[in-house]
């Protein structure tokens, strides 16, 4: 149906509806990392806020705008692990909140499946699946097709597929994705062309976020430890990993937060500051994300 140009003209729109900050709803997203980062975890976790509708359950804190149901297809990861992880985050979780997301998020492992969204037969069964949900989850998006991702065509064709399924059930459909070789080399999963594979994976999506390894330098720069602000250092930068959009087409710019990776693979916020200096007078300030990359 064609847009009320004159109503659009007249009358106020309504605000827009975003299913976290950025990331507008009924539209494609994607959630970029390297291997064996976190980026499960934290879309997981991020699943089950959107799931919760009671307190309780955002553990990243995200701040959802509103919850609902939720479909988490996982291409990866046999149901065991699956189990696994969510135990570790039950851990965290208070009964009705652990209640209320179980009764609106539906995961499911497709491995070995060859789910293929391409395929007409398979697009239906994920519509049906989706049908009214708030989002739609899959993990990762090699496991769902079978096109060549390096081609610019295959995957604008594959996106459109997503934007197709996300109009037909209402849902927002957000999709895991590695990042490209180069980029985990040189550390840079934060840029929005570390994605592998064609420009059209990110590009025609509307919304991109990273989950990133803490590197030595920030190790060395940063502390998790106010009352004596001693550095993360190597030996325990693995435990954290930093979360930020490096693409959104509708808000301003998100803050970056970091995140502890607690028993089990669970990510928890962290507040980090500035690592003591070689000047013992000076005064601890918080750290703003992004300082790192400018003066460092």
């Amino acid at each position: 149906m064609a847009i009320d140009i004159l109503a659009a003209f007249s009358n106020q729109p309504p605000p827009l509806d975003f299913i976290w900050p950025g990331f507008l709803s009924g539209t494609v997203g994607a959630l970029v990392a390297p291997g064996a980062t976190g980026k499960s975890f934290w879309a997981l976790e991020a699943v089950m806020s959107i799931a919760c509708s009671v307190a309780g359950g955002d553990l990243l804190q995200i701040k959802p705008q509103q919850t609902g149901r939720v479909v988490y297809l996982a291409g990866e990861d046999p149901e065991s692990v699956l189990v696994g992880r969510i135990h570790a985050i039950g851990q965290h979780l208070k009964n009705p909140a652990r209640e209320a997301i179980a009764s609106n998020l539906a995961l499911e492992s497709i491995m070995g499946r060859r789910l293929n969204v391409m395929d007409k037969k398979h697009s239906d069964w994920l519509i049906e699946l989706g049908a009214g949900a708030r989002l739609i989850v899959l993990d990762t998006l090699s496991r769902v097709h079978s096109l060549d991702e390096n081609s610019n065509g295959d995957m604008s064709r594959l996106v459109s597929t997503l934007e197709y399924i996300a109009v037909e059930t209402g849902a927002s459909i957000l999709y895991l994705h590695h990042v490209n070789k180069g980029a985990a080399r040189e550390g840079q999963a934060d840029q929005q062309q570390a994605a592998r594979g064609a420009s059209a994976l990110v590009d025609n999506a509307r919304w991109c976020g990273f989950v990133a390894r803490m590197s030595e330098v920030e190790a060395r720069k940063l502390s998790d430890r106010a009352y004596d602000r001693q550095p993360i250092n190597n030996d325990r930068r693995k435990s954290f990993v930093r979360f930020g959009v490096s693409k959104q087409n509708y808000t301003m710019d998100q803050p970056d937060t970091w995140y502890e990776r607690r028993n089990g693979g669970v990510l928890l916020p962290v507040d980090l500051i500035a690592a003591k200096s070689s000047d013992s007078g000076k005064k601890a300030t918080p750290f703003k994300v992004g300082e790192a990359n400018e003066e460092w």
